[in-house]
Order: structure tokens, then sequence, then C-alpha cells
């Protein structure tokens, strides 16, 4: 009876909703979604500057960071200092264990801290830590506080990124399913941007600390429209309604469900069956309570443990493998060498990724109580032998199969496709198996298994490297 009271009410309040006007709402959650990404996305297109000023006396070149001269004249391949052989391995722990506790963290904290507090102070945070790193660019520093200031940039900004994603899949479970599709599709976009920003550095042969430069304040720029989109998102009829109705229905449930309890506990005391004096109002004051992450958990576990598995497979082998894939049809220093990696892994991976967490807009196949979703995500592991059978090197272990540079684009333009569409489809899922008092919470879990499938990822990735 609680369940056909709850479906009644939202069909009730549902025949009333108000419309996303311009579609106001959808846009601010696209914008949300892409400020959360694209900043760390420029962090991690800029790895090359980072590594340059890490370098001894001999490496201080920011072009293409590529040669030095010795003492004879002759052009030498500059030597890795120690902190530029670790920084990759450095910046991945530090930014993939913040990102897993602090997610874990948010699903329990929401509760208590305000939404609008965790989003805006997420967002002025990574804001200012953009900003200090901009103005370190022009600023010249020996390399071991540049390392270790550049590590803590890492952890302060995956640590408020993880709140602020979670809080915006969590704010996005109260509305319907298809609004976390803007949130997945502006991600996506990040990833886009950040790549053709790559190519476009390339082609314009930059000096790095310019093309970084430009990438920190492009990202202040987009963290600062992020922001004055979230601060118009209240004043909206449609957010209003949805966030509010959230609220009612819980009462109402609550309400209704603790009044037929009364009901039947007085009509245990009641001589002869009389039936209860009921207040007019039939209402009851009830004491505050909420659902426990655990009990929402058992109802989401199944899309939750898939949001992870597609990440896990696809960090495993993207970029640790796929940006290893050297051209078989390319000459040595050829045009196509050059922009092999740059356009066939990141910027074909990326746009095809953006389009697959878009086409969740106009399609939400299979069902979320499907059996075929999770076969979908399992067999996507396929991906994994592919890719380590094409033309990665160097390789020691396994042989060459996928030899041609056709097979690797076909290979990532599915795998990417895939990722994007099934991610997007289980996030968008999630909320929608659980009451919509419940919401919230769920989306904060589904965030919290997607960073775990991050992380996850990230370990398994060296483990497949090796194995080639």
């Amino acid at each position: 009876m609680k369940e056909s009271y709850a479906v009644a009410q939202d069909a009730k309040m549902t025949d009333n909703s108000p419309q996303d006007r311009n579609k106001a709402v959808w846009l601010i959650f696209f914008i949300l979604g892409l400020g959360t990404l694209l900043p760390w996305n420029f962090f991690m297109t800029a790895t090359m500057y980072f590594t340059s000023r890490l370098g001894g006396p001999q490496n201080i070149s920011f072009v293409d960071g590529a040669t030095d001269t010795n003492v004879t004249g002759r052009m030498e391949e500059p030597h890795s200092t120690y902190l530029q052989s670790i920084f990759n391995n450095m910046m991945t722990l530090c930014a993939m264990l913040p990102l897993l506790i602090f997610t874990c963290l948010n699903s329990f904290i929401h509760q208590r801290i305000p939404q609008q507090v965790r989003i805006l102070s997420s967002l002025i945070a990574i804001f200012v830590v953009f900003m200090i790193t901009a103005i370190l660019v022009k600023i010249s520093m020996e390399p071991l506080p540049f390392f270790t200031i550049t590590m803590i940039k890492i952890v302060v900004i995956n640590s408020f990124g993880a709140i602020l994603q979670g809080s915006l899949f969590g704010l996005a479970g109260l509305l319907p399913a298809s609004y976390t599709t803007p949130i997945m599709s502006g991600q996506g976009l990040a990833g886009t941007f950040a790549a053709l920003a790559m190519i476009c550095a390339i082609a314009s042969g930059s000096e790095l600390a310019d093309s970084a430069f430009g990438y920190f304040i492009t990202a202040c720029v987009v963290i600062l429209l992020a922001v004055g989109s979230y601060m118009v998102l209240p004043r909206l009829d449609f957010f209003r309604y949805y966030s509010m109705k959230d609220k009612a229905e819980y009462l109402n449930h609550e309400d209704h469900s603790e009044l037929e309890t009364k009901v039947d506990l007085i009509k245990k005391d009641e001589p002869n069956g009389l039936e209860p004096k009921i207040p007019a109002n039939g209402a009851s004051h009830v004491p505050n309570h909420k659902s426990s992450v655990l009990s929402i958990f058992r109802k989401i576990w199944v899309t939750a443990v898939c949001v992870c598995l597609v990440f896990t497979i696809t960090i495993g082998v993207f970029p640790a493998v796929t940006a290893d894939v050297k051209s078989t049809i390319a000459g040595k220093k050829t045009l196509w060498d050059a922009y092999f990696i740059p356009v066939s892994c990141f910027l074909v991976f990326n746009v095809f990724d953006w389009a697959g967490r878009s086409l969740t807009a106009v399609c939400l196949w299979p069902g979320k109580d499907s059996s075929l979703l999770p076969f979908m995500v399992i067999f996507r592991v396929i991906f994994i032998p592919l890719f380590m059978l094409c033309n990665v090197q160097t390789r020691r272990n396994m042989p060459v199969f996928f030899a041609h540079d056709g097979w690797y684009i076909t290979f990532m333009i599915f795998f990417s496709i895939s990722n994007g569409y099934l991610a997007s489809l289980c996030m968008c899922f999630g909320p929608k198996k659980v009451l919509p008092h419940e919401a919230e919470t769920a989306g904060t879990i589904m965030a919290f298994f997607l960073s775990l499938g991050l992380a996850l990822g990230a370990v398994f990735s060296f483990l497949f490297r090796h194995v080639i």
C-alpha cells in the first residue's frame, strides 16, 4: 500500500510539473559537468609542461622538451631526472586516492552538509588552485619545491572534485533520469576540448609554458561560468519543483505509513473495535528519518557495480596501453606520425565518448531492470586483449596481431562510444531504482563507484602494460 501511495502521489505531482523552459536546467547541468572535468583535463594535458620544469639545469627549453646541446655541439635526448621519472606515477596516486576517499566521504556527509555549501565551496577551491597554478607558470622555482607544490595541488583538486562530482550526481538524482545525461555529456566535452587544445598547441609550435598558461586561464573562466550557472539554478521553477517534490514525497510517504501504524495501534486499545479519532488534516508528527546508505546500496548494487566495471576496463587500457600504439603506415617524423596518437587515441576517444554520453538524451535502452545491461558491460572486457594485440611499443611477450592503423581506430571508436553510453546509462538509472527521497544518496553512491572504477583501472593499467 505504501508503494501504491507513493506512485499515486508521483503521478499527481508529475501532472502539474512545470516545463524546463528553453532547456535552461539541462544547459546548467551541462555547464556544471563541463566545469567538473575540464580543469583536470587541462591539468593532464599540461603534463609535458610540468615534467619540463622538473628537469635539471640542462633541460631549460620548453619547446618540445626535446633536446640539449653537449660540449661537442651535438644535440642529444635529455636524460630524465628522478622527479621527472616518478611524476606520472605520483600524479596518478595523488589523484586517484583522494578522489576515492572523498567520493566515499561525500556519500555520508551529504546529509549533514547542505548541497549548496558542498558545490560552491568545491568550485571556489578548484578555482583558487588553478589561479595559483597559472601564476606559478611565470615564477621560476627549483624542481623539488615545484614538484611538492604540484602534488599538493593535485590532491586538493581531486579532493574537492570528488565532492563536487558526487554532489552533482546526487542533485541530478532528484530530477528526471534524462538530467544525468547533461552532466555526463559535459564531462565528455571536457575531454574533447582538452584533446583539441593539445592538437592546436602541437600545430602552433608554441612553447609549453605559453600553452599551459592558456589551459589554466581557460579552466578558471569555465569554473567561474559554472559558479554563475549554479547560482541561477534555484531560481528556475522546474528545478524548484523537483527539489521540493523530493521533500514533499518524503513527508507524505512517512506521514502516511506512520498514520497507518498509529491507527492499527489505537484500534487495539479502543473498546469494541471502534474507529479511533484521527486529526482532521490526517497528519502525524513523526521524527525525521533518513534511509541508511547500506539499504539504498542494496537496491542499486547492480548498476553501481556496472558503472565501476565500465571505468575499470576503460582506464585499464586508456591511455596506459592505447597511447603506446605506433602507426604502421606512417614514416618516421611524418605529419601522420606526429598526430597519430593525439588524433587517433585522444581525439577519437573523447569525441565518441561524448557522443555515447549524449546518446542517452534520446535513448535509454536497455531498461534499468534489464539483465542485458550487465551483459553489455561485461562484454567490454574484449577490448583489453584487442588493444594489447595492436602495435603497442615497446613489447616483450605478446605478438602483434592487429598491426594496421585501421584496426586500432575501429577498436577505439567502439571502445569509446560504448564507454560513454553505458556509463551514462548506469548513472541515469541508479537514482531511479530507489524512492524519491533516497535519490540524492543513490546518486552519491553511484559517483563513488564511478571513482572506484577509475582507481581500479589505474591499478590494473600497470599490470596490462607489463603483460605486453
